[in-house]
């Protein structure tokens, strides 16, 4: 058997790090000194020891090593380790989205937004609407999205939605997404509606939707910057997403803020 300190020196796992793992179940050593607490282990634990190390080196959360470890079937044990590399890179997506946000934010381009005063009459729909908390409106556009698709196979215009303005400033809030046709069907949720005419400041998102708020924020500033003032819920028109291409850089969203003229400041 070897103690603690030369399996330390094998397995490159510190002292206190090996104590740590035994406290937690994952690696108990073969045999405890009853009267000096020394701990000694077999050398078949060191490819065990060097798992653990892996896996913690990949922030596997100490439960999920231990659900790893104490699984006899090779397939769970896979299983177990895909999951939580999948979480790993979906981290990673978001953490580069952010760096990408934070250094448009920084390093804004000058004049690059396009801005287009658009009046909008108004618009036969079929709509799906609700109350929705902001941390559920994806799930919930998509099964409402999934509906309208199935009960307006031939629509005259491209989807979209209407957020209202407590969605954003409490959380939760109206939302009505729809798709354009001349005789809206009622099926399920699905229902006519009227889109109201309004007139509208109108820029495309190109891209994901990670770092659309950035979007948002230029196309604010570019109303308070022209006398316009804000009137009602804010629009967004899908010219192009993941229900036409997995590829994110390919997508395109209308955002129509709601305004009327007024004299300059």
């Amino acid at each position: 058997m070897l103690s603690i300190g030369e399996f330390s020196r094998l397995t490159h796992l510190s002292v206190r790090t090996l104590r740590r793992y035994h406290d937690a179940g994952l690696l108990e050593p073969e045999d405890v000194d009853p009267v000096t607490g020394y701990r000694y282990y077999g050398g078949e634990q060191i490819p065990t020891a060097q798992v653990i190390h892996r896996l913690r080196e990949l922030d596997v959360p100490l439960p999920d090593v231990r659900r790893i470890l104490d699984s006899p079937d090779p397939g769970t044990r896979a299983a177990l380790v895909a999951d939580h590399l999948q979480r790993l890179e979906s981290e990673l997506d978001r953490t580069r989205t952010a760096v990408a946000s934070l250094r448009r934010l920084l390093h804004p381009e000058p004049a690059t937004l396009d801005v287009e005063l658009r009046a909008v009459p108004a618009t036969p729909v079929a709509a799906v609407e609700d109350d929705v908390d902001l941390d559920s409106v994806l799930t919930w556009y998509a099964g409402a999205m999934a509906e309208l698709d199935a009960a307006v196979p031939d629509p005259t215009g491209p989807p979209g939605g209407l957020y209202d303005n407590a969605l954003f400033e409490a959380g939760r809030g109206h939302v009505l997404v729809y798709r354009a046709t001349d005789q809206p069907p009622r099926s399920g949720r699905v229902h006519a509606a009227t889109l109201p005419a309004v007139e509208l400041a109108v820029t495309t998102h190109v891209g994901g939707h990670d770092d659309i708020d950035v979007t948002y924020g230029e196309l604010g500033a570019w109303v308070v910057a022209n006398a316009l003032v804000v009137s009602g819920p804010v629009r967004e028109t899908y010219l192009v997403g993941p229900r036409d291409t997995a590829d994110p850089a390919a997508w395109r969203t209308e955002i129509g803020w709601p305004v009327f003229r007024v004299a300059p400041h």
